[in-house]
């Protein structure tokens, strides 16, 4: 794996050099844009809008427009001399327990390894400490080019940096709890189904999606046409369709036997 930032954590007087490496990738097929005429490949280019030039990536900067529609542009050595302390420093502010972080806010994942011999002992240390005692570290760290809010937590003797979303950028959802009233009845039902469920294994599943659309593919590279998805309907029934449910899933439990 290659490392995509180096510095250091920071909790209390105790600091250690480190590297994060991706912890996550995109799998799936590739595809790529192109026109339904003709099946031409569709690039995008970068254009100034002023003088219509192709730009290069080393020709790049960023901009802000100013209220009074001035662009201000900042070029990477503008923003290399950010008086920001977590630059170069994973800031631990203070630890709260894992259950305390709402999942909406979890964001992207990075592998911590420790970066030279002087960082193994504390590495360890801070990631044997939070093992035991169930927290996470909340930090404050700068990445592509932006100060964010993120948390420590120990996985199988390694740490995690996880990066978080803002709580202000957790979008109101309104109103969009449902006023329909439930039955002691629909409720047992509903949680008997649950427990007949009870027990995924995650590692074992698989992107069905891109299986899907690799079939399709083949199936329109030979020629052949795309079968319409079967749409599921919405019971009509909600008792008839949970005691079904309950029974299909009993059924499966027990090997198609009942």
């Amino acid at each position: 794996m290659r490392s995509l930032w180096q510095g250091t954590i920071a909790f209390g007087l105790v600091a250690l050099s480190v590297d994060l490496f991706a912890a996550a990738e995109e799998h799936g097929p590739g595809l790529h844009l192109v026109h339904g005429r003709d099946g031409g490949r569709i690039r995008h280019r970068r254009v100034c809008e002023l003088d219509g030039q192709e730009i290069g990536p080393q020709e790049t900067a960023r901009g802000w427009e100013a209220p009074d529609g001035r662009t201000v542009v900042l070029h990477d050595e503008d923003l290399e001399a950010l008086p920001l302390p977590t630059k170069r420093i994973v800031e631990v502010i203070g630890f709260i327990g894992e259950a305390d972080v709402d999942p909406l806010l979890y964001a992207r994942p990075y592998w911590v390894g420790a970066r030279g011999p002087g960082a193994q002992k504390p590495y360890a240390l801070m990631t044997e400490a939070l093992a035991r005692s169930g927290r996470v570290a909340v930090c404050k760290v700068a990445l592509r080019s932006r100060e964010r809010l993120a948390v420590l937590r120990p996985r199988n003797g390694i740490l995690v940096l996880h990066t978080l979303r803002w709580p202000e950028e957790i979008r109101d959802p309104g109103d969009l709890s449902s006023s329909a009233p439930t039955t002691d009845r629909e409720l047992a039902l509903a949680e008997l189904l649950m427990d007949e469920m009870a027990g995924v294994d995650i590692t074992e599943l698989h992107d069905d999606y891109a299986q899907a659309l690799n079939l399709l593919v083949d199936t329109l590279a030979a020629g052949g046409k795309a079968a319409p998805p079967l749409e599921p309907q919405p019971p009509v029934d909600l008792m008839a369709a949970l005691e079904a449910s309950v029974r299909d899933a009993q059924r499966a439990r027990n090997g198609g036997h009942m």
